[in-house]
């Protein structure tokens, strides 16, 4: 329970600029005064995070856009009544007086009003934005629980709210409405078609490595990674293989949809949920109980591949893209 002496306390923490992370209905935050250069500087230092990767600002409410964005199309006034407070990034061209720390050195800056009751109270009482993205070390599975953020980092963090368990479990989604046509580039749950039925357009595909395509936080090839190399199978092969690596002597962590389990030793086992949101609100704990295990690999039965699914699998892409990465460096 976040007591008002705790928001104070966080508040205090922030002003003097030291990091505090924070609940909101996604995952947990990292954060620091987005308007404070050297507490930004912080954050970057504390994950490990590449000075080229943008942050998300956290805002109280949709009326202090125009203090980071000096340009506010018809667009995102729309989304922003539709969606916010929620699980919806938007990425706006940039005031002048926001900090090439949070935009990464681009013109362009990514904003967002979180909706959980204890990042609603924490941005009232501090009334400025808040510099804040996953809890976690750069790359690896973001945190959705206070006790996953003292993991990770320790005493490093002077100040953790603890708001219980991310309701979402998965990060925003990100439109980005800086350019011609407005693009998602990243999904979240709040999907592609609802995006565009408050747009009335549809939805563009990010421009990749174009000269002038935003990047966007959390849209890395290689993220969400546990340390165990995970690899996604599909369901007829998952169980197949789990069995097989078993019997080869290896120690095997699964993630499964459909499976049945097999009673075999050697074998770790979680069966996730059916539905897209609790597959999305238990996704980065299973993941983080599974990585703890210490086995020699994560199989992931590949979810449904469809439109409410389209979040966790661009998730579990990057994870699995992500393990390999680590496994080899």
């Amino acid at each position: 329970m976040v007591s008002d002496r705790d928001i104070d306390h966080a508040v205090a923490v922030l002003r003097a600029g030291g990091l505090v992370a924070f609940p909101t209905e996604t995952v947990y935050g990292l954060g620091a005064d987005a308007a404070n250069p050297q507490a930004v500087r912080k954050i970057f230092e504390a994950k490990g995070r590449p000075a080229t990767h943008p942050v998300i600002v956290h805002l109280a409410d949709a009326a202090q856009l125009a203090n980071w964005a000096r340009e506010i199309p018809p667009a995102a006034q729309r989304l922003a009544k539709q969606f916010w407070p929620g699980p919806l990034t938007l990425i706006l061209r940039r005031t002048s007086t926001v900090s090439d720390l949070v935009t990464g050195g681009q013109e362009t800056v990514a904003l967002r009003v979180p909706s959980h009751p204890v990042a609603q109270q924490l941005l009232a009482r501090f009334g400025g934005g808040i510099a804040a993205p996953s809890a976690n070390r750069h790359g690896r599975i973001s945190a959705t629980t206070a006790d996953h953020v003292h993991r990770e980092f320790g005493p490093t963090v002077e100040c953790v709210l603890d708001g219980g368990e991310a309701q979402v479990g998965i990060e925003s989604a990100i439109v980005d409405l800086s350019g011609g046509s407005p693009a998602l580039l990243r999904p979240g749950s709040i999907t592609a078609a609802e995006i565009e039925a408050v747009l009335g357009v549809s939805l563009a595909a990010p421009a990749g490595d174009a000269p002038r395509a935003p990047r966007a936080p959390g849209t890395l090839a290689a993220h969400y990674a546990p340390q165990t190399p995970l690899m996604l199978t599909e369901g007829d092969l998952a169980l197949e293989l789990a069995v097989s690596l078993v019997r080869q002597g290896k120690r095997v962590a699964v993630l499964a949809f459909s499976a049945q389990r097999p009673v075999l030793q050697g074998l770790e086992w979680i069966a996730a949920p059916q539905g897209a949101a609790g597959y999305a609100h238990e996704l980065y704990a299973s993941l983080r109980r599974l990585d703890e295990l210490r086995c020699d690999t994560i199989l992931v039965e590949k979810p449904p591949q469809t439109p409410a699914w389209a979040a966790i699998n661009d998730r579990l892409a990057r994870a699995a893209t992500g393990s390999s990465v680590l496994d080899e460096t």
